[in-house]
Order: structure tokens, then sequence, then C-alpha cells
């Protein structure tokens, strides 16, 4: 069976990556059919010598029946050769374990539990406008209020003396 895959090379901790077509039995750094392209990852994304594709010559082989690994079936999807693969359905990567699912679960309830509270507030009537005299009597009362319990709290320290 053959498969597009990745050839290690470089030096310790520095990869470069070859492009290769090549049997599925052969070692990952073995013998390959063609080589088809590049992939550099110490470079930046943005520019253009971090990965370099032979598009027509990977269509050949996609249409002899190649089968890409994920990583070169991601390359392929982003140049519009394949349709892109979707990450959630891959049966590889692991699922989170019970704890991260139930924090996930808790963190959706909040959010609904937000987004209703915000609609519910929205939804309400806004209360009357009040009259100047009253809004000022209202905000006049608590000073008055303050001014009592002062003396209430300076009474209590001096019985404690």
């Amino acid at each position: 069976m053959l498969k597009i895959r990745m050839s290690r090379g470089g030096a310790k901790k520095r990869p470069v990556y070859k492009i290769v077509i090549a049997d599925s039995r052969k070692p990952r750094d073995g013998r390959f059919i063609e080589k088809v392209g590049f992939f550099n990852p110490l470079l930046p994304k943005d520019k253009k010598e971090r990965l370099s594709l032979d598009i027509e010559r990977i269509k050949y082989w996609l249409e002899k029946g190649a089968k890409p690994s994920d990583r070169i079936a991601r390359f392929l999807g982003e140049a519009n050769v394949i349709p892109k693969p979707s990450q959630k359905n891959n049966p590889i990567k692991a699922k989170p374990k019970k704890k991260a699912q139930e924090r996930l679960a808790a963190a959706e309830e909040a959010k609904k539990a937000a987004e209703e509270a915000a609609k519910a507030e929205a939804e309400k009537p806004a209360e009357p406008a009040q009259p100047e005299n009253e809004a000022k009597a209202e905000t006049e009362a608590p000073k008055e209020e303050k001014a009592a319990e002062a003396p209430k709290a300076e009474s209590k320290e001096e019985d404690k003396k």
C-alpha cells in the first residue's frame, strides 16, 4: 500500500522533512519511491520556504491509490488538492478525560445561564422615570442614616475600654 508521508532529515533538534511516496511497510526514513516536496517546521508559517509540494505528482499518486498521512492530508487540504480533513472525527486523537469533560459541560452551562440572564434583562420593561424631588429625597436619606450610625460605633468602643 502506498503512503504519502514525511521522512525526517536534518540534525538533532533541527528537523527538516521530505514529503515522499513510500511503501507503508518500509521504515519512516527508509527507502521511498519519489520525493514530492519538503517541510521545514522551524521556519515561520508565513514564509514560502516552509512548505513545498509538487501538486501534479501528488495528484498522480493519489489517483494510483496512495493515502496521505494525517499531517500531509492537512497540507493538501490547505492547498485545495483534497477536501480538508476534519479534526473532530479523527479517531486517533485522544478524547478528553472525565474531569475535562465535566469542566467543558460546566463552562457551557454557565455560558447558557449568562445568555439567558442577559436575554431576560433585555426583555425586562424599563422602570418609569422618577420625578426629580423623589430622586433627591432617596439620595439624601442614606447620608442621614450613616451619620446616625457613626456615633453608635464610637459608643461601643468606649464601652469596651
